[in-house]
């Protein structure tokens, strides 16, 4: 086993220029949820080099791939994200996370064999909002895993992910347009509808548990300042800590949409953009490997500050930690005081601090992969 994880150490360091280039193409070049083409591409290309066997175009997803190496009894699933966020680039680090995987991956494939390894890499799109692990749940991706991982850049380390569950919605209000100075009685004010649900939702707050999220932004207000608006549109997210929570929660927080249709005369449409995610489920027995392996590498877990706070951040790898053992530790990349879906935090997913933890956590995860493997083999 020291053999094993002195070779993928190595292997990193080896491939540390390789991961770098990745990770900075990704990040100039931000593609937002499912339309990731180029993204996928290069993430393939990277193991296609180190003889992984490539399928795109995953279970009919255009920007998933599935990439696998060996043919042993342990089957490992490592994720790779690469979706960026609308207007902020990668101010979530997916072009880290991408780098890490790939890290971690290549670091494998030469023991794959002698650890009794199958490695599968997931090209996951559209985690930002689009669910693109849940589609590919739906269709069959991740069953049987033994163990499936992944590291997510962070301002600090984190171990342990502890995700809220959410929804994400598409509200439309449809009204009728009037000249708001010459006929305004004759109008049907969709934007006065988002203002009541909004009120409503301010108010339903102080009785929400603290353990619930409910915020959203109006994507469209209205055509001009002296038209009735006849169409607004929002979008709308609600976190829980649970699956269960979270649909008790919805029945509320859509009350208060109704609210605004009902007050206005408005017609309501609610929906969805994605399945749910769900809460996660971490396996304790690879957490604990993650936790040995990083701290032997020099990193160090956040217990007490705020900017921990990261490892609450929604993740459709919730749902398929549901369905096989994972884990979904979070990686420092010493951005404080910039914080993920920051513009700054996206500056800081470059540089000297961004490549230390993309090549600390491929170790660790190549690492852990080994551990559990060989604490898993009859």
């Amino acid at each position: 086993m020291i053999d094993a994880k002195g070779h993928a150490a190595r292997t990193v360091t080896a491939d540390a220029g390789r991961l770098i280039e990745l990770s900075e193409l990704l990040h100039a070049n931000p593609e937002t949820a499912w339309e990731e083409h180029r993204s996928a591409a290069w993430v393939a290309d990277a193991l296609a080099e180190a003889g992984f066997a490539v399928t795109p175009a995953y279970l009919g997803l255009d920007t998933a791939f599935l990439a696998t190496y060996g043919s042993g009894p342990f089957r490992l699933g490592l994720c790779a994200e690469y979706d960026a966020l609308p207007g902020l680039g990668h101010a979530c680090g997916h072009n880290l996370i991408s780098a890490i995987t790939v890290g971690a991956a290549r670091a494998l494939a030469p023991l794959a064999d002698a650890a009794g390894l199958t490695i599968e890499v997931y090209g996951t799109p559209a985690e930002e909002g689009g669910g693109g692990k849940i589609e590919l749940l739906e269709r069959g991706a991740f069953a049987g895993l033994d163990l499936a991982m992944m590291a997510h850049p962070a301002p600090v380390d984190v171990a342990e992910a502890e995700p809220f569950a959410v929804s994400h919605s598409h509200v439309t209000y449809r009204g009728k347009a009037a000249h708001a100075a010459a006929y305004p009685e004759q109008g049907v004010n969709a934007a006065d509808a988002f203002t009541v649900a909004q009120v409503a939702l301010g108010l339903l707050r102080q009785q929400l548990p603290h353990s619930v999220r409910v915020h959203g932004i109006m994507t469209r207000g209205g055509e001009a300042p002296n038209a009735i608006p006849a169409r607004t549109e929002g979008r709308w997210y609600v976190r829980a800590e649970s699956l269960d929570q979270l649909a008790a929660t919805e029945e509320r927080v859509w009350r208060c949409f109704q609210a605004g249709a009902l007050a206005t005369g408005c017609e309501l449409d609610i929906a969805p953009e994605s399945k749910p995610y769900a809460e996660f489920r971490t396996d304790a027995r690879a957490l604990r490997a993650y936790i040995g392996n990083a701290e032997s590498l020099g990193r160090v877990f956040d217990r007490d500050s705020p900017a921990r706070r990261m490892n609450r951040a929604s993740t459709d790898m919730g749902n398929v930690s549901q369905l096989v053992p994972a884990i979904h530790p979070y990686v420092g990349i010493a951005s404080l005081p910039a914080l993920n879906h920051q513009p700054e935090f996206a500056a800081h997913c470059v540089g000297g601090d961004a490549e230390k933890a993309v090549l600390d956590a491929a170790t660790a995860l190549a690492w852990t992969a080994l551990d559990v493997a060989a604490d898993s083999a009859p």
